[in-house]
Formats: C-alpha cells, sequence, structure tokens
C-alpha cells in the first residue's frame, strides 16, 4: 500500500524560522525533536480525550531527550479556552518546577495549541514551545504561524499573543482516530487556500474531496503539505497580520459571530468558517468580485464536504443585527467599521469594509433554514 513520504516545510521568519515536519508516525519518532533547545524538563500539554490515545507515545519518543517529561491534560471543549484552564498550564509549571528553559508541546487540536502557545509567551516571560496536532484542523491553520489565544465571552481569540513555536509536528496518523465530524470541520480550513490564494489547489480539492473524507493518507498528506507551504509564505511576508495575513481569515468573520452567539463548542470551529465562506463569498458576489457560479461553486464543495452552508440563526428578533453586533467585536473591525475577508476573484483575496445594510441583505439571505 502507498503511503504518503514526509515532507518538511519552513517558515521564513529569520531568527525565528522553524520547520513544520509532516510524516507518518512523526510524534513517536524521537528523530523529530533532535533539533529542540537544550532542557532537563518538558511538559506535554493535552486534552482528556487525545491523552489517552498519544501522551504515552509522545512521552516515551520525549524521553530520548528530556530526563523529566511531564503531562498536564486540560478538560476537552472550545468552551474550556478560558483564563481558568489557562491557569491549570501554569499550575502545573509552577508546582512542577519549571524553569524558563522548560520546553513545552501542545498535543491536541487547536484550542489545546492556542492554549499552550499563550501559556508559552506568558510564562516566566517566553519559554521555547513544540506543535503537536493531532486534528485536521490544528495541521493545516492553527499550529502554524504563531496565533496563540484565549477566548473571551464577548469574543472568539481575543486575548493572546504571537508567539512562534520552535517546530511543528504533524503525525498523518493521528487523523486516523479524528470522528468524521472532526475530520469535515479540518477540510474547511483546508478549502479556504484555494479562494484566497490557489485556485489550483481548488481543483484539486474538488477532485479528491471524497478520498480526504475516507482518511487517504497521500490525498490528506498532500492538502496538509500545500496548506502549509501556503500559510508559510504569508506568514513569511506578514507575522503579524499587518495587511496580508488578514487573508486567512476568509469566513472567519461570520465564523466568530457564529460560534460566539451559539456558545463556543456549539459549533465546531470548521463549521461556522465553513458557512462563514458562503456569506462572504456572496457578499463578494453582491460587491461586484465574483459570480453567482464561483459562489454555487464554493458552497457545492463545502456541502460535499460534509459541512453547513446556511448560517445558524443567533437571533429570533434581529438577527443580522445580532450577526453585526458580534462582528464589530472582532480583531480585524477598526474603528467600529468590520473588516470582511473577500474574494477579489477567485485565487484572489482582500480586506475591506462593507455597507451595513448589504451585510444583513446576506446574512439574511445565507441564514434561511434548509
Amino acid at each position: 500500500m502507498n503511503s504518503f513520504s514526509p515532507k518538511v516545510v519552513r517558515i521564513n521568519l529569520a531568527e525565528r524560522s522553524y520547520d513544520i515536519v509532516i510524516a507518518p508516525g512523526a510524534m513517536g519518532d524521537s528523530t523529530s525533536y533532535r533539533d529542540l533547545p537544550t532542557a532537563t524538563t518538558a511538559v506535554i500539554v493535552t486534552n482528556t480525550t487525545v491523552a489517552p490515545l498519544y501522551a504515552a507515545r509522545l512521552r516515551q519518543a520525549l524521553l530520548a531527550r528530556f530526563t523529566d517529561v511531564k503531562v498536564v491534560a486540560l478538560p476537552d471543549g472550545e468552551q474550556y479556552k478560558t483564563w481558568q484552564t489557562l491557569n491549570l498550564i501554569f499550575d502545573a509549571l509552577l508546582g512542577g518546577g519549571c524553569d524558563r528553559k522548560t520546553v513545552l508541546f501542545a498535543l491536541g487540536g487547536g484550542v489545546v495549541g492556542d492554549m499552550t502557545g499563550f501559556a508559552a509567551a506568558s510564562y516566566m516571560r517566553g519559554v521555547p514551545y513544540v506543535q503537536v496536532p493531532t486534528t485536521l484542523l490544528a495541521q493545516v491553520d492553527s499550529s502554524v504561524g504563531g496565533k496563540t489565544a484565549i477566548n473571551h465571552p464577548l469574543g472568539k481569540n481575543m486575548i493572546g499573543a504571537f508567539y512562534q513555536p520552535v517546530k511543528v509536528v504533524c503525525d498523518l496518523d493521528t487523523l486516523r482516530t479524528l470522528p468524521p465530524r472532526e475530520l469535515s470541520a479540518g477540510l474547511a480550513e483546508v478549502i479556504k487556500y484555494g479562494p484566497i490564494a490557489d485556485l489550483d489547489f481548488l481543483v484539486w480539492i474538488e477532485a479528491n474531496v471524497v478520498a480526504l473524507l475516507s482518511s487517504d493518507s497521500i490525498a490528506l498528506g498532500y492538502a496538509i503539505k500545500r496548506s502549509c507551504e501556503i500559510k508559510a509564505w504569508v506568514v513569511g511576508q506578514d507575522e503579524r497580520e499587518a495587511g496580508l495575513r488578514a487573508i486567512l481569515n476568509f469566513g472567519h468573520t461570520f465564523g466568530h459571530a457564529i460560534e460566539a452567539g451559539l456558545g463556543y463548542g456549539e459549533w465546531l470551529h470548521g463549521e461556522a468558517v465553513a458557512a462563514g465562506m458562503v456569506m462572504a463569498a456572496k457578499l463578494s458576489q453582491r460587491l461586484g468580485m465574483v459570480d453567482q457560479g464561483f459562489v454555487e461553486r464554493l458552497a457545492a464543495l463545502i456541502r460535499r464536504a460534509g459541512l453547513p452552508v446556511v448560517g445558524p440563526h443567533l437571533s429570533d428578533v434581529d438577527n443580522a443585527g445580532r450577526y453585526l453586533e458580534l462582528m464589530r467585536v472582532d480583531k480585524k473591525s477598526e474603528g467600529g467599521e468590520i473588516k470582511f475577508v473577500l474574494i477579489d476573484g477567485p485565487g484572489t483575496a482582500v480586506v475591506r469594509g462593507a455597507p451595513d445594510a448589504l451585510v444583513r441583505e446576506v446574512i439574511d439571505a445565507c441564514c434561511l433554514r434548509e
């Protein structure tokens, strides 16, 4: 049986540059960690779902390099991406006598990765950390680029820091244990790269969506590699989201409103982004930037990936108004004006505002119950 050959994608950020290793079995291979900073102690931060599956395997690999390897298992779920849960990491670090050379390992999905990165950025004003993402969404997006954060009841990822990992280790074998819903949610972050940066990749996804949903290792390996290459290209030019990097948030302005409005964890992040991409594409069409055919093409792919193409109702009184209220808390909002990532012709994205009246029309059109 054919399998995906190991690949390395480089994030070029001067002294903060690092490698993304993509390979089957990479997590348990001690050579994946041979070029890390020298330290006595490592701390694996994971959650109660992932820990029984992979913590022992990662710990065994790390014992070849570290004298002491501790494990901290957090509660699982977006609703736990809070100050209270973050403090569990600090409690373990301080209680275990961890110093500023201690290396943290984020073992899990996007929530674990974001929280571990934020803890690493904050503990003793910064300790090294490694991303070991175990979900498709984390492998193609959240583990790469150094965005770390926790949620606030008024907005997603509003409290955090830019802090790059020293390495990302993507083990394709971990994707075999993903529930179908989680795999589909990850595909949302794969799909987004096509409309914003690489139309050929969008064509490839359309041709291979069945293989991706079947957890074909070669298809998933290529999707992860290409996604990471595009993100590396963007982050290498705009590490702190001063301009270009914002295009990576295609679908996220609407998506974050969905997550906050429903309550974190009700919809998976990728599900919210999927519906958000349809809304953003529809807004692009209403502004004359793409045609209706492209909107329908994107929606068809999202639907084939097992993802929602219709947004939820966040209010029975003024649904569009509730969306607008939540989107004004988004990080891209400037002076109260909501900034959207829009498609300026397939394969190209821009960040710009839009009239509230038009946004309302799009939300109303995209939140009809099927």
